[in-house]
């Protein structure tokens, strides 16, 4: 009988979703299953190249930063160009860059290369969000962006499983075969996917004007939203950065961090599909402010766990908070955008999570080496009381979801020509077309 629930539980949570939204779950998958370099570069650059570890810190600050410069950028042309044709741009220079990058010895060309490795693996992020919206009903969107991070963490777990193995091997291969892989998935795009930006509708002219960045900029909701976001990404990038940190210092070994964080992809695997069936018609605003609550306390509650066990069950509380924190997000951030101007809505909401992975070693180095490690922990868990307050306060009386026609563009797949789930905020009903 369990095994009957669980077979109709799976049946339920892929069910009714276009087939275009399964190609690009598809070439997200691929995507990450072939993330290696992300994983070894650290270690590819002061193992087999004899580089320093501040040189290493610094080729994955300006990796960061390429991210950062590509947000807006990409949003800009998610709208101007289109979802398919930014997609292949930037999945197609991201493996042209990452191949490249595998022959750089000379540490300028190294640390230059990796910059446009970062700008062009982060420049697809705002045109698949935006594809996403555009392809999948209103109210199947949270399931839809669910199911995409579910795919994200499947194939990151794989590669990191996976990474180690190849760079026993050969670091070349490493980079040739993450390169391949993303060519792999430009291909599935340029095959399976047609353009999913709706067309406008004849007469509504005056209605969706052109959005510029300046739009973005003074919807006052939409970028409170940006802010609590970078709060948010802001306590998840400790588990990349602050806490093998402190793990090291309070004399832990390497792998002792590994069996802790693994525990993160292994909740993510198992529970995203299940807890998003619980939480996809719930009211977005308690579980934004429940879920920076739970993120902030779980890293909390790391400055009390004296050992690998108490640590793992921190790691398991603060999973809990992202799997709901990241599909609700997102499905947020959609339904503050209006529809002709999404892919610059979410390049910005995109930038707020590449600032914060810029900004957290920094933080947490500094505030680790003056004031101690529990001080790191305490911060966090005022950060995720700040976001919670913020969300609570910006989502109070939430305008419903506007309706409104549009047409998608013809073979998009996308059922009905109604969307239902896009509502336009604060000052995003003006036109502007800088930027």
């Amino acid at each position: 009988m369990p095994l009957t629930a669980a077979r109709r539980a799976v049946k339920e949570s892929v069910s009714g979703l276009p087939p275009a939204f399964w190609w690009l779950w598809t070439s997200t998958l691929v995507n990450r299953l072939g993330a290696f370099v992300s994983t070894f570069l650290a270690i590819y650059l002061t193992l087999e190249q004899g580089y320093s570890a501040t040189y290493a810190g610094l080729v994955a600050a300006l990796h960061g930063l390429g991210g950062v410069v590509s947000s807006l950028g990409a949003g800009v042309l998610t709208d101007r160009l289109g979802r398919r044709p930014t997609l292949l741009i930037a999945q197609t220079s991201t493996g042209l860059s990452v191949a490249l990058l595998g022959f750089m010895t000379h540490p300028v060309a190294i640390a230059a290369v990796a910059f446009l490795v970062g700008m062009a693996s982060n420049a697809s992020r705002p045109a698949v969000q935006a594809m996403m919206a555009d392809i999948v009903r209103p109210e199947d969107r949270v399931r839809a962006f669910s199911l995409n991070f579910w795919a994200i963490n499947l194939g990151f777990a794989i590669s990191s499983a996976a990474a180690g193995f190849i760079a026993s091997y050969s670091y070349l291969a490493g980079f040739l075969l993450e390169a391949a892989m993303t060519l792999a998935c430009a291909a599935v795009i340029f095959v399976k996917l047609p353009e999913s930006r709706p067309a406008p509708v004849e007469g509504a002219a005056g209605d969706e004007p052109e959005a510029g960045l300046g739009t973005v900029l003074r919807d006052g909701r939409f970028m409170g939203v940006v802010g609590l976001s970078f709060l948010v990404a802001l306590i998840f990038q400790q588990a990349y950065v602050g806490l093998p940190v402190a793990m090291g210092e309070a004399g832990f070994k390497p792998s002792d961090y590994g069996i802790a964080i693994a525990f993160n992809g292994v909740m993510i695997v198992l529970l995203q599909i299940p807890v998003t069936r619980f939480i996809e018609h719930r009211d977005p605003q308690r579980l934004l402010v429940i879920s920076s609550l739970v993120a902030g306390y779980g890293f909390g509650l790391t400055a009390f766990a004296g050992s690998v066990g108490l640590i793992t069950l921190t790691v398991c509380l603060w999973t809990l908070a992202e799997i709901v924190n990241a599909p609700t997000q997102t499905g947020l951030v959609v339904r503050l955008s209006p529809t002709h101007a999404r892919g610059r809505y979410q390049g910005m909401y995109t930038m707020s999570w590449a600032v914060a992975a810029l900004a957290a070693p920094l933080i947490s180095g500094s505030v680790i080496d003056r004031l101690g490690a529990d001080w790191l922990w305490g911060f966090c868990a005022v950060v995720g009381t700040v976001a919670a307050l913020g969300y609570w306060g910006l989502m109070r009386n939430l305008p419903e979801p506007v309706a409104y026609e549009s047409e998608a563009r013809p073979g998009t797949g996308t059922g009905t020509g109604t969307d239902t789930g896009t509502e336009k905020s604060g000052t995003a009903e003006k036109a502007d077309a800088t930027g």
